[in-house]
């Protein structure tokens, strides 16, 4: 089975994300994204089983958050557009906070002239706050925020507890 190949420098290019791409002190995101392990590997049913006791819990966790961390990003990615998607208020302040900054910074300090109505920049970016804070706590962000870490923490934590390790590494931690 192929592997899952992202163009993260396309995308990186196209919308100046190349400051999260670059950098010796972070991890670049190329990076992170490029050991992505199969879907086969990541939905082993033949390795889930029930934890004997916690401990085997903590190794599980601990083993399966490293080895599985690029699928658990894509994971908490997809449930983070999941949540968007089904806040469609909190998608529509978003698109309007970014889609109004944008389009006050077209104007480059200039004025904004409709027919006899003449609005400064600060106007618009004031008109702008008045209307987004509203809405956004009308959009309930926080109960959104908190479903996507109960979600994401389920589902990850779930899957990495429930995961076994394979073979070969299970007999490489037991002392000879």
């Amino acid at each position: 089975m192929s592997r899952i190949s992202i163009p993260i420098s396309l995308i990186s290019d196209r919308f100046g994300l190349n400051r999260f791409t670059e950098g010796t002190a972070r991890m670049p995101l190329a990076n992170r994204f490029s050991n992505i392990r199969p879907i086969s590997e990541f939905f082993d049913f033949k390795r889930i089983s029930k934890p004997a006791n916690f401990g085997e819990i903590q190794s599980r966790v601990g083993y399966n958050l490293s080895y599985f961390a690029s699928n658990y990003a894509v994971v908490f990615a997809v449930l983070s557009i999941y949540s968007l998607l089904t806040n469609l208020l909190l998608l529509f302040v978003i698109f309007l906070v970014v889609g109004g900054m944008w389009g006050i910074g077209k104007l480059a300090g200039r004025d904004l002239e409709i027919g006899p109505i003449k609005a400064t920049p600060s106007q618009l970016y004031t008109t702008l706050i008045c209307v987004s804070i509203p809405l956004g706590l009308f959009a309930s962000p926080i109960s959104t925020v908190l479903w996507l870490i109960g979600a994401s923490g389920v589902t990850i934590l779930g899957h990495a507890a429930f995961m076994d390790k394979p073979i070969e590494n299970a007999f490489s931690e037991e002392a000879v």
